[in-house]
This record gives structure tokens, sequence and C-alpha cells, in this order.
């Protein structure tokens, strides 16, 4: 099938890849511009552009989809679909139809559960065990369209949000190619439950703040959700210190307040709403991720030293 693909981060060349190596044509691809980057302000290409640089794939960067010379360009391709997988940009109601079988969308959750940019992050801070890939038609409304393929896929008791998606990318890429197979079988999808619908809004800095009241699991599960990015994160004495990894440590924090923090000689530990969390690893401004320990060691944390 002759098709244009959507995608900017590394999630989704694994998708990308993959409908090149099942033999269709993918004549251009769309991503977001070169961004600067670090302290020159280097131009840098998304995954997704480099790679298709590197392919000799042509190459479209709008800074918005619904740009009248995108629109344009994408319904001058003449293609059979359009995917998209983690772009970052709406398609306007003028290219939904553009393509012949319109576009496929390759989401990382079973949807109508997780709607939204961060569905990964959201199910493993919900404290769920499983959660899965979508394939469905784009229409207006947000990821609303009609399922082609789903696919179930357990969450990890340990496993970050990075470690999770890079699983589902791979696992999502192996669902689209077979979804293409249904578009050119002639299958027609299926729309969405209207019961079961939950949103999944994009993670900022203000979500991955650890709330120390609230229970072990809770906080678990958030720095979990956040990992590697944004990175959860807390105050102490006035300086953000990045909560890297931590482990349920014990359901007694006698004497302790949410925040307080215990420094042993193999152990920094942090009372929360409900008991104890070991800092199995964490990162100090300006410094390297280190094990909690040998920070606090460093630190020389004074008596009574909490987290906010």
């Amino acid at each position: 099938m002759k098709l244009l693909f959507a995608g900017t981060p590394a999630t989704a060349l694994p998708a990308l890849t993959a409908v090149l190596d099942a033999g269709h044509d993918v004549v251009a691809v769309a991503s977001n511009p070169d961004a600067p980057v670090g302290r020159g302000q280097r131009l840098v290409a998304s995954p997704v552009a480099a790679e298709a640089r590197w392919l000799g794939i042509k190459l479209m960067q709008p800074q918005r989809a619904r740009e009248p010379g995108f629109i344009d360009a994408v319904t001058g391709l003449d293609v059979d679909v359009a995917i998209i997988v983690a772009w970052g940009q709406l398609i306007p109601d003028g290219l939904l139809d553009v393509p012949k079988h319109g576009w496929i969308n390759l989401h990382f959750s079973l949807l109508p559960a997780w709607r939204g940019a961060a569905p990964v992050q959201r199910a493993i801070m919900a404290g769920e065990s499983t959660t899965g890939v979508t394939t469905f038609r784009l229409v207006h409304d947000l990821d609303a369209g009609p399922v082609w393929r789903q696919l179930a896929v357990s969450i990890g008791q340990d496993e970050t949000a990075g470690d999770l998606l890079d699983r589902l990318a791979v696992v999502g890429a192996n669902v689209l190619v077979q979804t293409l197979d249904d578009v050119a079988a002639g299958a027609v999808p299926q729309p969405q439950p209207t019961s079961g619908v939950s949103l999944a809004p994009k993670i900022t800095a203000v979500d991955a703040r650890v709330d120390w009241t609230r229970p072990v699991a809770v906080v678990v599960n958030q720095v979990r959700g956040v990992t590697p990015w944004p990175g959860a994160w807390t105050m102490l004495d006035g300086q953000r210190l990045k909560i890297c990894q931590v482990m349920p440590y014990s359901t007694a924090a006698e004497g302790l307040a949410p925040g307080d923090l215990l420094a042993t000689k193999r152990q920094l530990l942090i009372a929360t709403g409900d008991g104890l969390l070991e800092l199995t690893t964490v990162q100090a401004p300006g410094k390297p991720p280190m094990a909690g320990a040998d920070w606090a060691r460093g630190a020389r944390l004074n008596p009574g030293a909490r987290c906010e």
C-alpha cells in the first residue's frame, strides 16, 4: 500500500520500520520541525525525521498540520492510508478523509480507556496491571474513532512508563502491520464502546511533584508513571530533588510525619501517608543520579530534614 507516515519520537520508529519491512511504500514522512537543543541551541531533528532523511524518504515538517501548504502536499501524495504514531499534532478535519482509507492511529492503550496524550503514564499512575495497543481510524473527536485491532499487554509490577512504552512500541508495530492487511482485505473498523471512557491528559511537572501524604502504593505508581520524563521530584531545603527510583519499605513510620527523611548507613527512607519508602535512587541539582544512601551521606542531612 502507498502510505504517509507521521510521527516524531523514537517510540514511533518500530512502526515505521515494520511497515517498510512488510513491503509497503512509504512515499513521505511527516514529523515535527527540527528543534533547538542544549546550551548552544543547535537544531536537532526528531528521531523519525532523522530516520526519514537517512532512508531518503520525502520529509515534511510543518509547524502545524492545518497549514494550507501541508494540506496541499498530503492531497498531492494520493496515498491509500496515512499512519500516525505519536506525532504530537492534531489532524484538521479537512485532512481526515484525504487518504483513501483515512488515517490509522496507533494508540498505546485499550480504547476507550485513556484517550489522550499520556495513556501509558496515566495507566501506571492509576495502578493498573493491564494496558494494550489499539489501531483506530481518526475522527474529529479525540481518540474516539472506530477500532481496527486491539491487543492487551500486562504491566510489570516495577515497570516504568519509559520501559512500558518501549515494549508497547514493538508490540504495536506488529498490530499496525496486521491492520494494514485488514484494510487491504476490505475489513471495516468497529465503533468504540460508549462506556469505560477515561482521559489521559499530557503529564506536566506539576503532576510529577510527589505528595508525601499519599499512601506508599500511590507514590510508587506516581514515580513509575513519570519516569523517565518529566521525572518525580520534591523540594528539600529550597532545592528540587529528583526521585528516580523508590521501593516500599515498611507499613510503619512511627514518630515520623509525611515527608520526614530517615538516613541509615545503607538506606535513605522517607515517611508517606501510611508507611515508609526507600529512596533507592535520587538526583540532586547538577549531579548525576546516585544511590539514595550515598547521596544522603554526602549531603550531610540535618536532623529533622524533610521533603515537601
